[in-house]
């Protein structure tokens, strides 16, 4: 014979699960750390002096 199962706790295991996969697929997706941000910027910070100080003219 076959375990008894409680269709209640089958129902939300199953939830449970399917939103796992799309909290792993939206991790994969849009998944960046602050810190990850931060060093974008700052790398973005440091390429735009760069640029704005090899300028020729204000204009």
């Amino acid at each position: 014979m076959g375990e008894v199962v409680s269709f209640r706790q089958a129902r939300k295991a199953k939830t449970r699960a399917a939103k796992e996969t799309q909290a792993a697929a939206n991790r994969a997706a849009f998944g960046r750390t602050k810190a990850e941000k931060a060093a974008d910027a700052a790398e973005q910070a440091r390429k735009d002096a760069l640029l704005d100080g090899a300028k020729l003219t204000d204009n």
